[in-house]
């Protein structure tokens, strides 16, 4: 393959700014208007965030996940504990998280400890989704090598076919996860690479504000 190159690719940032007297003091506070905009500008994607993990080994690896809930004890979303994206956590229980919400050329990362929610947590979420999703989850291995698409489908159909009239059970591998911050940091793009960031640190029962440089 010929060598390509993108040199010339870029753009301007021009959507707003930041300014240190316009953040709140909670990081959470901040999240919940960045976020209530992203809603807006974005919805079908606002909380879309992309998950970064580290192998026992120390490999990363991203994906993009599907927040489905926060509050002031942290993030939450749901995989197949089996998944690669389970094993590394089972094995480093640290993770990343980064929200990119293009129309307002802002990013939010957010960093910390990660652990599962309740038994009783994922019930209630897994009763709520649909019940070809709840299929899906439970008939699949999630990130194991299969032989092809059609033995996927009939691993869906039977167990669709056995359970016809009855609630499917949430798998006990099928778990929610909980990011737990240690560190927010708040990016506003802004032109000529003079970008806004700020970050936040957890220092005992507060939170540290500091700039960043671009």
């Amino acid at each position: 393959m010929s060598s390509q190159d993108y040199k010339n690719y870029r753009r301007e940032y021009q959507a707003g700014d930041l300014r240190r007297q316009d953040l709140a003091l909670d990081p959470w506070q901040q999240f919940a208007h960045w976020l209530s905009e992203a809603e807006t500008a974005c919805p079908l994607d606002a909380t879309s965030m992309s998950l970064a993990t580290v192998s026992a080994s120390g490999m990363p690896s991203v994906r993009i996940v599907l927040m489905k809930s926060y509050d002031h004890q942290g993030l939450v979303w749901y995989t197949d504990s089996r998944s690669h994206k389970g094993q590394d956590l089972n094995n480093n229980p640290q993770a990343s998280v980064l929200f990119y919400w293009q129309p307002l050329e802002r990013q939010v990362r957010i960093s910390g400890v990660v652990v599962e929610v309740p038994a009783h947590t994922a019930d209630a979420y897994f009763v709520s989704r649909p019940r070809a999703s709840q299929l899906s989850a439970a008939a699949t291995p999630q990130s194991q090598v299969v032989s092809g698409l059609i033995d996927l489908e009939t691993n869906i159909s039977q167990l669709d076919n056995n359970t016809s009239g009855k609630v499917i059970e949430r798998p006990k591998p099928w778990v929610g996860y909980c990011l737990q911050p240690t560190q927010f940091e708040f990016w506003q793009g802004r032109p000529s690479r003079l970008h806004d960031r700020f970050s936040y640190e957890r220092k005992d029962s507060a939170w540290a504000i500091n700039r960043l440089a671009p």
